[in-house]
């Protein structure tokens, strides 16, 4: 069973717990997301080969390629 508790108290209790968050610095954040656009430029690279290996393999078993 959960406890009842007021609007008034859980409010408190957001800010509460929102003072306890460490917030990133904005460059904190800048280098976090250049990190991530770097690394979809990485698995975008990478699925594209794939992707071409595989098809290749694919017709050449098949018999389909040229």
């Amino acid at each position: 069973m959960m406890a009842k508790t007021n609007p008034l108290e859980f409010f408190r209790e957001v800010r509460s717990e929102t003072l306890k968050v460490t917030w990133p610095t904005r460059r904190e954040t800048a280098v976090t997301t250049i990190m991530v656009f770097i690394m979809v430029a990485f698995a975008t690279i990478f699925f594209f080969l794939a992707d071409l290996v595989l098809s290749k393999g694919v017709s050449f078993v098949l018999g389909i390629g040229n």
